[in-house]
């Protein structure tokens, strides 16, 4: 088969697979634990679906669609009182459940149960600092309820630090960019990173894992500046990067006993908009003064420069032009795109999921 075959058939793949589609029966972050105070309400859309996040007062979180069952009126207009959320059409209110509680304009000796009107709700918990939510989908029920994805820590004590970032994109282009190993000396130029001039031949092994792939234990790139730093300690350096279903890249970085872990979301909140969710956790350099808000500062500047990559992208993306994706730089993506492919069939025929990647390889590129 022709080099020229074999990237059209990427091509055809590609765009059938990459408009987007949430994947569902997975937990999705909806937003920052410090964003949300006791007694509060706040909207969020997660996969097209608008929702209402709410924190009870005794500091409990649940989310309900974000309509009312009555006429439609989105419970976001209306008021939340720490218990019951509260319709500002009618005043009809709803629990935490979505049961409904209370109907103004019924009389004492109404028929209508009251009990039976429900608002949707949907399986809520906090992690991490961020709220997550269980989007469910056509197995929801059948099979037992996924774990959310954890941070993995690997001591008592260790500072942690959240950055997030809308991406004007839909999510299979915000993921795709997110495991994308070729455009850091390009969109990641600076002193602490990388520049054009340290591209050099890279040479990585991945294995799978339980949906997903992982990039094995390897010593850090020679040309990313802020790992060079880790040398104080005089201990051997290795990063283990794993992906896995639907949208969660974790990153560990081990240097004897210290360490520091990474776990990046990309949530679909549109068709065209996601947005990215970098939680990190460290027990490095504590002896250093400010060292959180300089690991913001500079956490901020390099997403921030994915999040204006990816702007530039979306105008080119307008026009619907042909993609492809080359071996081997490429291959990540391509992972990502069968992964998602064959979690879908398996969703879609209720049958096991069939993992593409069969085999430990060995992927070479530059940069």
């Amino acid at each position: 088969m022709s080099f020229s075959t074999i990237t059209e058939e990427v091509k055809v793949k590609d765009r059938a697979l990459s408009t987007g589609e949430p994947l569902l029966d997975f937990w999705y972050p909806a937003l920052r634990s410090a964003r949300l105070k006791a007694g509060q309400m706040r909207r969020q859309v997660l996969l097209n679906k608008p929702l209402i996040v709410c924190r009870e007062n005794d500091g409990a979180v649940f989310a309900l669609d974000d309509h009312c069952p009555h006429r439609g009126m989105p419970f976001s207009y209306g008021r939340f009182d720490g218990e019951r959320v509260e319709c500002c059409y009618h005043g009809w209110q709803f629990d935490r459940e979505g049961r409904c509680r209370h109907i103004p304009a019924l009389l004492p000796d109404s028929p209508v149960k009251v009990e039976r009107i429900r608002a949707k709700n949907y399986t809520c918990a906090e992690m991490d600092g961020l709220i997550w939510v269980f989007m469910p989908g056509p197995l929801a029920g059948k099979n037992p309820m996924p774990e959310i994805p954890r941070l993995p820590v690997f001591s008592e004590h260790y500072r942690s630090s959240i950055v997030s970032r809308k991406l004007a994109c839909n999510v299979d282009h915000g993921i795709v960019g997110l495991m994308d190993p070729a455009h850091g000396p390009f969109v990641h130029q600076s002193f602490w990173w990388r520049s054009r001039r340290s591209i050099h031949e890279k040479s990585k092994a991945f294995e799978p894992v339980p949906q997903g792939f992982r990039m094995s234990a390897h010593t850090p790139s020679s040309n990313s500046a802020a790992y060079k730093l880790l040398n104080l300690y005089g201990e051997p350096i290795t990063t283990t990067i794993d992906f896995v279903l639907p949208n969660v890249r974790f990153e560990q970085v081990r240097c004897g006993r210290y360490w520091f872990s990474s776990r990046t979301t990309v949530t679909p909140i549109t068709n065209d908009e996601c947005r990215l969710d970098f939680v990190a956790a460290w027990n490095i350099f504590q002896w250093v003064p400010l060292v959180k808000p300089v690991f913001r500062l500079f956490a901020n500047l390099f997403i921030g420069q994915d999040q204006r990559i990816m702007e530039m992208q979306a105008e080119g993306l307008k026009d619907n032009p042909s993609l492809m994706l080359i071996d081997d730089a490429d291959t990540q993506a391509k992972w990502y795109y069968k992964l998602k492919a064959a979690y879908l069939t398996a969703q879609r025929n209720n049958a096991p999921f069939e993992h593409p990647i069969k085999a430990p390889v060995t992927l070479r590129w530059r940069s």
